[in-house]
């Protein structure tokens, strides 16, 4: 499509206003804004300054016979709500009354709506400490006047008639679009209906106007204004559509703090509403504010990542020779999966003290003292005095772990960067801006680190200049392809699967709490890498996803997040955009979703959560499955660990069960917020072959061939086994479900007595045994569910070790598998599959 917008013109309109040292546009000012990007404008208006004088030529110069009033006031953004629009014939009478009224009832409402607001940010600095009669006084003195438009008499004025369009700046994702059901109650409509249906959002560097528009369609405004529901009838064509959402995003691009050469920033441009009259587009409310561009932050060397995670050389600080404290553990970690202990060092300042307060040396033949009494080795690694004999004596290493207090790390760094001594450093300590009273610290750290940034202009590969850092409040990493582990918990509390064979799937979370709990409950998870990146100091979660997204072992990877540095929201979607187009399974889960979640979430790692609509809306667009609960989470894990080699082609769902319950369970759930199975229709071959084992099994007079099915209790291995297979041979069938209530006693579903876990349920005919050989050979997804008390863990284990998703639950396991076969459909659509 052709546009008109005229970017040259936009920039002049901000230039007026910034001549008069404004940072908004008026109202009169956003119209001319959008007849310049190709809209249409009010039919007639005029400008009415305050102290003005009313022209009958005015009067003439407006057609029909009544006109609407607004103030205009650069701190009035809901007119309606304070007295400031009104409908008066168009008489000179009328309307200088109406003004006159509009003078003095506006600021006296406005007045107390500030009131109401002590403290709000959205307060002007201007209208703070002053009482009742001073601040009426200063909201008088800052109306400019009046708009006298045209009354235009729209097509309905019933719900859903009016369209609102905006481009607004946010901290994490940059220039964000807005559409949907428009008009005064817009935030009402959208606490109301569920995400997505009465507006849509999306980035407006991570989309287009086809893109943008096939968003829209799935909200209720678009089924509105096209004439979708009942007795409806269109307003405006799809192309009226797509060529203003094509000019938007050209105006938020162009005027975007991601331009470099960007004249002006727009924070907020906001058509609220447009109403439509014989398929024009007519804005009748607008609001515009704008800023200065501020520099673009320098690119860090995130090439080192490699080195974070692939180190051939580490050293610690912070390794306690008299207690387990955290460096100490780190250590052993470290040496338990397997990193070579010379290339392993540890610093150490105070190296003299008694032997008598050395607590270890007596228990552990590998910590050594020398005659002076200062430590040689800790766990048989070798301890050096300090980072300047560090450098002089082995060098720069690739990677620094400090685990000391936050009160050293700020002269540490200074000290890592002056002499040059690694080439990445992970940060374990808390207290660098998570709690009041430590923000300055953290702040002071940042500066640190980044006042070499334009010496050494971070260039990616460079070999001098800083290091990369990672945290503060880092719980560690693990890197099992690096052969490490320097998260600080014990071995005995968080056990792993030490040795080196491939891993699939990776982690990044800024709690390294809610990732090691995963750990331990997801056994099977296994990751390759897992990151606690903490407070996001330096390096970013989108740092680490633009790294991970090119290694080709990794096919998993699970993001938990509480906020995003500024822009850098956006630099962590293209990432997983980049990723999904890989073939990667994307999962994320986003906290600080609520007010209180978000005070929560700063409390914790000093993020700053930021708008989850927004961020849910970006990230789910590029690709990921957005998870929204812990339990949601941890079932997407346990698909893509089990699934992602299957081949997932549509959401024909298959189900069985051996319990009336769990068969309504299954159909009880095909249809979530934000997906939908069909029940899948049986071909006749497979129809044929059921009821062939339904007979086999006499269990034709109790069992009806139906989608989900319910075999009941008497169905043993053999039944199951070949429903199953029936179902994997159907054509019609995508997926399976197949559903056990292990306490029926014509199965195998226990241990024999007395046998270990390990050798539990090794019987060739076992149902943990069958099921999952019988999946092997098939490409289409087969879910377990084992829904039983803790008698049967072993069996759902068993199932587990074998390669299966196993859930303990029929509609967790649907509702969990609707989400994950949606994204991966998605996927395919990004990758070009379909």
């Amino acid at each position: 499509m052709k546009l008109y917008v005229k970017l040259e013109d936009i920039r002049k309109l901000f230039d007026k206003a910034a001549h008069e040292k404004r940072k908004y546009l008026f109202e009169y000012e956003v119209y001319e804004l959008i007849s310049l990007i190709g809209g249409e404008t009010p039919l007639k208006y005029h400008f009415f300054d305050r102290d003005g004088r009313l022209d009958d030529e005015i009067l003439l110069d407006i057609p029909g016979d009544k006109v609407v009033i607004k103030i205009v006031s650069p701190d009035i953004v809901h007119k309606s709500d304070v007295g400031g629009v009104k409908v008066v014939n168009k008489t000179r009478t009328d309307i200088l009354s109406a003004i006159r009224n509009m003078m003095y009832e506006v600021p006296e409402k406005q007045s107390a709506i500030h009131k109401n607001m002590v403290n709000s940010k959205n307060t002007p600095d201007h209208y703070l400490n002053l009482d009742h009669e001073e601040l009426v006084k200063q909201i008088h003195n800052d109306i400019r006047g009046v708009i006298i438009c045209e009354f235009l008499s729209a097509d309905g004025s019933d719900f859903g008639n009016e369209l609102l369009v905006s481009l607004r700046r946010t901290r994490e994702f940059g220039m964000v679009l807005t559409a949907g059901l428009g008009g005064t109650n817009t935030e009402l409509y959208a606490q109301r209906f569920r995400q997505g249906e009465a507006v849509v959002s999306a980035s407006t560097e991570m989309v287009n106007a086809d893109e943008f528009f096939s968003l829209y369609k799935k909200t209720i405004s678009f089924d509105k204004l096209t004439g979708v529901g009942r007795g409806e009838k269109r307003k405006v064509t799809d192309e009226q559509l797509k060529e203003c959402f094509a000019a938007m995003i050209m105006l938020a691009n162009h005027f975007s703090p991601l331009n470099p050469d960007a004249p002006y920033v727009i924070d907020e441009l906001e058509i609220n509403p447009f109403a439509f009259y014989r398929y024009l587009m007519v804005p009748l409310d607008g609001l515009c504010q704008f800023s200065m561009p501020s520099p673009a932050p320098l690119c860090r060397p995130i090439a080192r990542i490699d080195k974070l995670i692939h180190p051939q050389s580490i050293a610690i600080i912070g390794v306690s020779a008299k207690s387990l404290n955290p460096g100490r553990i780190i250590l052993q970690n470290i040496i338990a999966n397997g990193f070579d202990k010379s290339k392993l060092f540890i610093i150490h300042p105070g190296t003299a003290f008694a032997a008598k307060e050395h607590s270890l040396d007596s228990s552990s033949s590998s910590d050594k003292l020398d005659p002076a009494h200062k430590i040689i080795q800790i766990e048989g690694v070798s301890a050096i005095a300090s980072i300047s004999e560090l450098k002089a004596t082995k060098g720069k290493v690739d990677l620094l772990i400090l685990a000391v207090g936050a009160n050293m790390v700020e002269s540490l760094v200074g000290e890592i960067i002056e002499n040059d001594i690694a080439q990445s450093v992970i940060m374990i300590p808390g207290g660098l801006g998570e709690v009041a009273g430590s923000q300055e610290k953290g702040i002071a750290i940042e500066h640190r680190i980044k006042a070499t940034d334009g010496q050494f202009n971070k260039l990616d590969g460079e070999e001098n200049g800083r290091p990369i850092f990672l945290g503060g409040n880092s719980l560690g990493v693990l890197s099992n392809p690096g052969r490490y582990d320097a998260l600080f918990i014990p071995e005995d509390k968080l056990p792993k699967s030490r040795g080196d064979y491939t891993r699939h799937t990776a982690f990044i979370s800024q709690s390294g709490a809610y990732m090691i709990t995963r750990m331990s409950k997801l056994s099977f998870m296994d990751p390759a890498y897992a990151i606690s990146i903490g407070n996001q100091m330096d390096l970013t979660a989108g740092d680490i996803m633009c790294h991970f997204k090119s290694l080709p072992d990794i096919t998993t990877i699970a993001s938990y997040m509480e906020g995003f540095r500024d822009l850098y929201g956006l630099q962590f979607t293209k990432a997983v955009k980049d990723a999904v187009r890989k073939g990667k399974d994307l999962l994320f889960y986003k906290a600080g979703r609520t007010e209180e979640g978000k005070i929560a979430t700063s409390g914790h790692t000093a993020s700053l959560a930021g708008d989850y609509s927004v961020c849910k809306s970006c990230v789910s667009e590029a690709g990921a499955m957005v998870a929204n609960t812990f339990t949601e989470f941890e079932g997407l894990v346990r698909l893509s660990c089990a699934l992602h080699g299957k081949e997932i082609a549509g959401n024909r769902l298959a189900g069985v069960s051996n319990a009336g319950y769990e068969s309504v369970g299954i159909a009880d759930n095909i249809l979530g917020e934000d997906f939908q199975f069909e029940m899948a229709e049986f071909t006749e071959k497979t129809r044929i072959s059921i009821q062939d084992t339904l007979k086999k099994s006499r269990l034709t007079n109790l069992v009806d061939i139906k989608n989900p099915m319910d075999v009941t209790p008497m169905a043993g291995e053999d039944v199951y086994e070949k429903i199953i297979e029936a179902f994997l041979n159907d054509p019609n069938v995508d997926t399976v479900v197949a559903a056990i209530v292990p306490l029926t006693p014509v199965m195998e579903t226990l241990p024999e007595k007395g046998g270990s876990e390990p050798e539990i349920l090794v019987s060739e005919k076992s149902i943990a045994k069958r099921i999952p050989r019988l999946a092997a050979r098939y490409h289409k997804p087969v879910i377990m569910v084992v829904d039983s008390g803790e008698l049967y863990d072993p069996l759902a284990r068993a199932l587990q070790r074998e390669g299966l998703a196993v859930f303990r639950s029929a509609d967790q396991a649907v509702y969990v598998l609707g989400k994950y076969i949606k994204g991966r459909l998605k996927a395919k659509k990004i990758i070009g599959l379909q």
